[in-house]
């Protein structure tokens, strides 16, 4: 069972990177949707920097490299969004910033927060389509993927309704209590600087089990309400429970080779991220590292839930999800008789 459970989990695996490789509209479509969303806050920041720049000596420092001691005197005396203009934000670093703000639930300002917000509805939005691309597993046009997107926008909204619930619950009860009590308790009286380390990490790791499983639950309800047409999100939630249940192996083995990309992805980004920019030419090859470093995470994102779809529509002969589609060619059922 569980050979044939990895097996399984194995071909979901291979399946999805073949869906993202065969779908790069997709790719390029959210890699240009997150650009558009972050190039008001880009442009604000590049206006404030210029404003305290204006045609002063440091202005030609930062030209020629990094001035360390502007960028501190910039920082102290910025408020709102450019207090995150920080040494942070290149490189390996802004990764590991991420991840450690996310844990720590540290208070997003006002204008990061409207952005991020503006994203995920625009991401609940267009992840109707995705999936329904992923499903059918052949073009759909841009028609065919904004008609699935509109149709299971409200569905999506009302799944992230409760889905905002018990994420609520998690960073608002079960990350305090790990955090500061069970920490706390476990670490009062250790001396140890490498003990409390490791303390601090297993509390990390069984938060981020926390959120993984809660994010599958509604992961597969997603794909549930899409592959099978459900309009009930509480009903779909259900049943992504009983799929989780009665696939927990298959689901296991997939989820842990995507984790694994993803690490085996984070430790490559961790040897080619780029450092403090010099001047001229360095500062573009930085940007377009991080501009790779993006596109990649899309890639894998776009793989968790291509991999999953294909796991699902094994999982429960779901794999004939074909709805009939337009006589068009090179793509309508005669040309693929053809083939």
């Amino acid at each position: 069972m569980t050979d044939r459970a990895s097996g399984r989990a194995w071909s979901a695996w291979v399946h999805g990177w073949r869906l993202v490789r065969t779908a790069p509209a997709i790719w390029i479509g959210v890699w240009v949707m997150t650009m558009v969303l972050a190039a008001p806050l880009a442009a604000t920041m590049s206006g404030m920097i210029e404003r305290q720049l204006g045609a002063s000596t440091e202005a030609d420092s930062a030209a020629d490299g990094v001035n360390w001691d502007w960028w501190q005197e910039f920082t102290s005396q910025s408020s709102g969004l450019g207090t995150t203009f920080t040494p942070q934000i290149i490189g390996f670093a802004a990764t590991l910033q991420n991840f450690s703000d996310f844990l720590d639930r540290t208070r997003v300002i006002a204008p990061v927060a409207g952005a991020v917000g503006l994203y995920l509805v625009t991401w609940i939005f267009v992840s109707g389509g995705i999936i329904d691309r992923y499903a059918r597993q052949r073009a759909t046009r841009a028609n065919g993927f904004f008609a699935a997107s509109g149709v299971f926008f409200f569905r999506f909204l009302r799944l992230a309704v409760i889905a905002g619930m018990v994420f609520g619950l998690l960073f608002a009860w079960i990350q305090p209590w790990l955090l500061t009590r069970w920490f706390g308790a476990a670490t009062a009286n250790v001396d140890s600087e490498r003990v409390v380390f490791a303390w601090r990490l297993l509390v990390y790791a069984i938060f981020g089990l926390l959120l993984a499983a809660a994010d599958r639950v509604f992961t597969y309800a997603r794909i549930r309400m899409v592959i099978e047409d459900r309009l009930s999100a509480t009903f779909a939630v259900v049943a992504a429970l009983r799929f989780l249940a009665g696939n927990a192996r298959r689901v296991t083995v997939l989820y842990v080779l995507d984790a694994l990309t993803f690490a085996a992805a984070l430790a490559l980004w961790s040897g080619i991220a780029p450092g403090a920019p010099g001047g001229g030419a360095s500062v573009w090859l930085t940007f377009a590292l991080m501009q790779i470093w993006i596109a990649a995470r899309i890639a894998l994102k776009l793989h968790f839930i291509a991999s999953e779809t294909s796991l699902f529509q094994a999982s429960l002969a779901h794999a004939g999800y074909t709805a009939a589609p337009l006589p068009a060619w090179p793509d309508s059922p005669a040309a693929e008789a053809i083939h």
